[in-house]
C-alpha cells in the first residue's frame, strides 16, 4: 500500500477582510485535525507577536483543533452525541480567540486585542464562512491507496 500526501492550498489569501477588522491580530484557518490551512496577521501590529510565522500558525492551528475536540466533548456530554460546536470564545488579560465552525472538517480561528469589538467580529466571521465556506471545507485525507 502507499499513500499519497496532496499538498494543501494555502488559504490565507480569504483572511484579509477579518484582518482589516479594528481589533483584530490574527485570523488562522484550520483543518478538523489540526492542520494550517492558511493564516493571515493584519498590518503594522507591534507586541511580542506582530506577525505569526508558519510556525506559530501552526501551533495555534493544534490549539485550535484541541480546543474544538474539548468543546466536542463537553456538548456531547450535555447535549447528547450529535451536538455540534458552532462557536468558541477564550477571553485573556490580552484579548479574545474565536473559533467557528467553517466548512465540513474546517474552523476558523481569529484573535483580537481586548479592545475589539468581539460581537462585530463574531458576525463577521459567520459572513466569512457564508461567502466562501466551499474553500474552507477540509475533505478527509486519503491516508492511503491501494496500487496493484
Amino acid at each position: 500500500m502507499t499513500g499519497t500526501i496532496a499538498p494543501l492550498p494555502d488559504l490565507g489569501w480569504m483572511l484579509r477582510p477579518l484582518t482589516e477588522i479594528p481589533g483584530v491580530r490574527h485570523a488562522v484557518v484550520v483543518s478538523e485535525d489540526g492542520l494550517r490551512l492558511g493564516h493571515m496577521s493584519a498590518a503594522n501590529l507591534t507586541g511580542p507577536v506582530a506577525a505569526l510565522s508558519v510556525d506559530e500558525a501552526e501551533a495555534l492551528s493544534a490549539a485550535c483543533a484541541a480546543m474544538t475536540m474539548t468543546g466536542r466533548s463537553t456538548t456531547s456530554l450535555l447535549f447528547g452525541a450529535g451536538a455540534r460546536v458552532r462557536q468558541q470564545m477564550v477571553e485573556s488579560d490580552h484579548g479574545f480567540v474565536l473559533f467557528t465552525h467553517a466548512g465540513e472538517g474546517a474552523y476558523l480561528g481569529v484573535a483580537t486585542d481586548p479592545q475589539a469589538d468581539v460581537g462585530l467580529v463574531a458576525q463577521q466571521m459567520q459572513l466569512l464562512v457564508a461567502k466562501i465556506g466551499a474553500h474552507l471545507t477540509s475533505q478527509p485525507r486519503d491516508t492511503a491507496a491501494a496500487s496493484s
